[in-house]
């Protein structure tokens, strides 16, 4: 049976995103960036990001088309999916729309796609053998979760942050530091040369196992430059880049001693770390457990991911109507639309 030729969008914060892929072959990927709308903001403006979303959209998906050799006036698609949830909803919106233009259009089905499951879907378009039960850690600029998938499309959600996010906290430290918008890649680069042991910040809910943390360490690097105004920058954020990494890094080999699982993978913004990608693979290694990294490419927000989960849940429950629309708060929790 040949695989179907998904378009997917996405929109969910402030890239704009097309690819298409079929089967696991990812035949284009475009995302056009809005860093320097919201750079001088120090974060994401939801009616800024909106409006380039609208001004993106169709050469983003025109680039897509051509990039996979299709023809835009009339392209052989076999249906679009478009991420509905979560992220911000005049976002969201614009990509909705378009997605569902496109398949009214063309004659072709709509599918909506979870923007988190999507992210599940990211280490399959590596070419890695998936090996199940597989745990993933997504990791991200609003979500660190623990997921147990047990095949494609099916997975429980066993813990997740209390409170900020990695990412969250990532972008927090960095905007306070000076470093600027987006915070992740900036205190990467800077602790590749600080001593991660200048400061002992703290690792919070080590008696929860699956559950994270990440507001008092926050908290305590801006103590750590009230107390230390002298403090070099790239010390800062080797410490409080370590303290992210042990977290996550010992949360999600608890979680694989724990269910038995068969492999691991990293999905999200923030597995786009170097710290973190090279010590969750060590540890996998050490463990003799597989590890299955996202290329960095796929880590960010990508419409690829969201054409693979639009292609899965195409084949399992069909298509969408054209009445569904954003979802801004949307879960893993199953069932949940």
């Amino acid at each position: 049976m040949t695989e179907p030729v998904i378009l997917g969008i996405e929109t969910s914060c402030d890239d704009t995103a097309a690819a298409v892929v079929c089967g696991d072959v990812v035949r284009s990927s475009v995302i056009a960036t809005q860093l320097e709308v919201h750079d001088r903001f120090g974060g994401v403006v939801p009616e800024l990001a909106s409006r380039a979303h609208l001004e993106a959209m169709v050469p983003t998906i025109r680039r897509a088309l051509l990039d996979a050799g299709l023809d835009p006036e009339r392209p052989a698609i076999d249906a679009v999916a478009a991420t509905y949830g979560p992220g911000l909803v005049g976002s969201l919106l614009v990509g909705l729309s378009a997605a569902k233009a496109l398949a009214f259009g063309l004659g072709v089905p709509f599918v909506g796609v979870n923007h988190l499951e999507a992210h599940l879907f990211a280490p399959t378009l590596e070419g890695v053998p998936e090996i199940y039960p597989r745990m993933v850690l997504l990791v991200s600029g609003g979500h660190t979760e623990l997921v147990l998938v047990t095949s494609r499309g099916s997975y429980e959600v066993l813990g997740a942050t209390i409170d900020d996010a990695a990412g969250e906290a990532f972008d927090k430290v960095a905007r306070f530091l000076g470093l600027g918008y987006p915070g992740g890649p900036a205190v990467d680069q800077l602790a590749s040369t600080g001593n991660p042991t200048a400061f002992a910040f703290p690792r919070a809910l080590r008696d929860r196992p699956f559950e994270f943390s990440f507001s008092g360490l926050k908290t305590s690097v801006l103590r750590a430059v009230a107390l230390n105004p002298m403090a070099a920058t790239e010390d800062l954020c080797a410490s409080f880049q370590r303290a992210v990494t042990d977290v996550l890094v010992d949360k999600t080999m608890a979680a694989v001693r724990a269910t038995g699982a068969a492999s691991v993978a990293l999905a999200g913004g923030v597995a786009a770390n170097g710290e973190l990608r090279s010590r969750l693979a060590a540890a996998c290694a050490d463990a003799g457990v597989p590890c299955a990294l996202a290329s960095r490419a796929f880590c960010t927000d990508n419409a690829a991911m969201v054409a693979a989960a639009g292609a899965h849940a195409l084949g399992t429950r069909g298509p969408d109507p054209l009445t569904l629309g954003p979802n801004p708060g949307l879960s893993l929790s199953p069932g949940e639309r």
